[in-house]
C-alpha cells in the first residue's frame, strides 16, 4: 500500500505562525492597554512597538505603578501566560495539532517574558530599560530590580531549554531513533527559531520605533536573540546526548494530515502583521 504523504511540516509552520501572532503583537497590546489603564494616550500601535503619549508624571507615581506603566507589565504577563500554558499542556487531553500549537505558544510566551527579564537585567535595554529610566531617582530600586531580573531571566531561560526538550517526547515513540528525534525537534522547535527570528527582524526594520530613533536594527537583533531557547530545545532533543525521560510520554505522531485552514490563517495573520501592524496604526 502506498504510504500517505506527511504534511506535518506544513502543519507545524501554520501553528508556529499562529503562536508568533498570539505572542508578540499580544505583548504590544499589553503595553497599550497598560498605558490606557493609567491614563496615558497611545500615539501608535504596531506589531513591534507601542508609542505612548508620554503624558504621565512618573515621579508622582509609586514604584510599583512606575514599573508597570513604563514597560514592565507586558513581559510579566507573558511569563505568567507561559506558565499557565505549561500547566494546561500537562493537564489537558488534546489532539496532536492543538498540542503542537500550545507547546509553541507556551515557548513563545516564556521566551518573551524571561527573555525581556534577562535583556533588561544584563543590558538595561528593552522594556525594562524604560522602567529604569522611569526610576532614575531611585538607583537603589534599579540595582535591586536588575539583580532580580538577571536571576529570574537566567533561571527561566535555562529551564525553558529543558522544558522544550521535555515536550518533544510527547511525539517521539522510539527514544533511540535519532532520525525521529531530529524530525520532531526540527518541526516543533527549530522552525520557531527560524520563523520567529525572521519575522522579528522584518518587524524591527519596519517598526515606527525604528523610524523615530527609539529602535535600531542592532537593538532589534539583541531583542530577537530571545528566540534562542528554541535552538537549544532542538539541540537537546535532536543532537545532544541529553538523557531522555525514564518513562515514555509518547501520545501520538506529529499531525500529518494537512490542515490548510491553520496554515492559511497563520500566513494571513503574518501578512497582516507585516503589512498593517508592522508599520503601525496611528491614532
Amino acid at each position: 500500500m502506498e504510504q500517505k504523504k506527511d504534511f506535518s511540516l506544513l502543519n507545524c509552520i501554520g501553528t508556529a505562525l499562529l503562536a508568533i501572532f498570539f505572542t508578540i503583537p499580544i505583548h504590544e497590546l499589553f503595553h497599550a492597554l497598560t498605558d490606557l489603564a493609567y491614563g496615558d494616550t497611545v500615539l501608535c500601535f504596531s506589531a513591534g512597538a507601542v508609542l505612548p503619549g508620554y503624558t504621565l508624571d512618573y515621579s508622582a507615581m509609586p514604584v510599583f505603578h512606575r514599573i508597570m506603566v513604563a514597560g514592565g507589565s507586558a513581559s510579566i504577563l507573558n511569563a505568567i501566560i507561559g506558565i499557565i500554558l505549561f500547566v494546561l499542556i500537562l493537564k489537558l487531553k488534546t489532539g496532536p495539532l492543538l498540542r503542537v500549537f500550545l507547546i509553541q505558544l507556551m515557548g513563545c510566551h516564556l521566551t518573551e517574558g524571561f527573555g525581556y527579564f534577562l535583556i533588561g537585567g544584563l543590558f538595561g535595554s528593552g522594556d525594562w530599560g524604560w522602567v529604569f529610566n522611569a526610576l532614575k531617582d531611585r538607583p537603589d530600586v534599579i540595582t535591586f530590580l536588575r539583580i532580580i531580573l538577571i536571576i529570574c531571566g537566567s533561571i527561566g531561560i535555562v529551564c525553558l531549554f529543558f522544558l522544550l526538550n521535555y515536550m518533544s517526547y510527547y511525539f517521539i515513540e522510539d527514544k533511540t531513533n535519532l532520525k525521529e528525534r531530529v524530525n520532531v525537534a526540527f518541526k516543533l522547535h527549530l522552525l520557531m527559531l527560524i520563523l520567529g527570528f525572521t519575522w522579528g527582524m522584518i518587524v524591527s526594520a519596519i517598526s515606527p520605533a525604528n523610524a523615530s530613533g527609539e529602535l535600531n536594527l542592532g537593538i532589534g537583533l539583541l531583542y530577537n536573540m530571545m528566540w534562542i531557547p528554541f535552538f537549544w530545545g532542538f539541540m537537546f532533543t535532536g543532537v545532544m546526548k541529553t538523557l531522555p525521560p525514564k518513562e515514555s510520554r509518547f501520545i501520538y505522531k506529529l499531525p500529518s494530515k494537512p490542515n490548510f485552514v491553520i496554515f492559511g490563517l497563520g500566513v494571513a495573520l503574518m501578512l497582516f502583521d507585516i503589512l498593517i501592524l508592522g508599520p503601525g496604526i496611528y491614532f
